[in-house]
């Protein structure tokens, strides 16, 4: 019924014939859909939050500098926090939980830090930047802010950097000032060496110490060389993983990296550097009375890169680029296990102390 009345409505049957607009409005009855084969419209997404997504709702002017602090990529964030955590975590008082100021503080500094890392990286790597499809839409290698803009904006990212350190000990002032010969140094690593990932560890991990002697006013050595130490072979392992991303690249500008030095041997090496990295968490552990979880979370941390380093195809950038990122559960892990391990030791002070007040 419904097909007839439009038929006799695109005929004009219902005193609309002398109208030519209307006429030409109407196709043909046999080439509508049918109603019935229509596909509905798609429900909209679910909102999602992400570092990414903020970059991109920020301000266009303001996006270049966001991007050249990789403040949308937040796994190098991550990796560079998280050894600073451990180290706060180890420090707190038996029993106690980390402390949420210095965490903060320190959140805070990491983010200053690794984003003042990566402006001065691509200041000294623009030209390289050009010639890698990867980084070739970094903001200097792109065109979109100048060097001296970012030079601009390494100052300020680095005197923001300076009042969290300010906020610390002077023990801990000295020691986090010491740090910046690293970072600034550290990019031209790769012109010069096989192993910029080396210094990128050192540098990496500095909060490994500094973290330590933020709440005890110094560092326990027996405790901060292990600790740093671990988190020095951490590096080594994710980013000559990541590194294998970029070789081909690499080897058409004449830049070195661990990855072209292991070549077919990487898994081999990966594996010597994890089982390093254990064995010092397991003597950071000992030194500080650390408890069963602490080992549990260890233990966890072994499981965790035996399988990425098992699964890994180092001829496959996406595949590289999980592992690289899925690092942040490593240190996630081991946080977790020194803040039980760490209330756990109040749970063992109640069990030595009850029997000697029996007596």
């Amino acid at each position: 019924m419904a097909a007839v009345l439009l038929a006799r409505l695109c005929r004009g049957t219902l005193g609309l014939r002398g109208t030519p607009g209307l006429r030409a409005a109407c196709p043909p009855l046999a080439a509508a859909p049918p109603l019935l084969l229509r596909r509905p419209a798609a429900p909209p997404g679910p909102c999602s939050f992400s570092a990414a997504e903020l970059v991109r709702a920020a301000p266009a002017p303001l996006q270049p500098y966001l991007r050249l602090m990789r403040l949308h990529q937040p796994a190098g964030t991550w990796l560079l926090y998280l050894p600073c955590t451990w180290s706060i975590g180890l420090a707190a008082a038996p029993g106690c939980l980390p402390d949420w100021r210095m965490l903060s503080l320190f959140g805070v500094g990491a983010v200053l830090m690794r984003g003042a890392g990566c402006t001065i990286n691509d200041m000294w790597d623009r030209d390289y930047d050009r010639q890698v499809a990867r980084t070739a839409s970094r903001p200097l290698a792109a065109g979109d802010i100048s060097t001296f803009q970012s030079l601009v904006f390494l100052g300020g990212q680095l005197s923001l950097a300076l009042c969290v350190l300010l906020c610390l000990n002077y023990y801990s002032i000295i020691l986090g000032a010491a740090s910046l010969s690293l970072v600034i140094t550290y990019p031209l690593m790769k012109r010069v060496t096989y192993w910029p990932q080396l210094v990128l560890g050192l540098t990496f991990n500095w909060g490994a110490l500094l973290g330590w002697s933020a709440i005890r006013g110094s560092c326990e050595w027996s405790v901060c060389l292990p600790l740093y130490f671990a988190g020095v072979m951490w590096t080594l392992v994710y980013d000559t993983i990541y590194a294998h991303q970029d070789k081909r690249d690499d080897i058409m500008i004449g830049v070195k990296s661990t990855a072209l030095q292991f070549k077919e041997d990487t898994k081999q090496w990966l594996s010597g550097f994890s089982l390093a990295m254990l064995l010092s968490l397991c003597v950071a552990g000992m030194n500080c009375n650390q408890t069963f979880p602490y080992y549990s979370a260890v233990a966890a941390v072994g499981a965790h890169l035996a399988h990425q380093i098992y699964t890994l195809d180092i001829d496959k950038p996406e595949d590289c680029w999980k592992k690289f990122a899925s690092n942040r559960t490593v240190g996630i892990l081991l946080f977790i296990g020194i803040v039980l391990g760490n209330l756990w030791k109040q749970k063992d002070l109640k069990n030595v102390e009850e029997p000697s007040e029996n007596r």
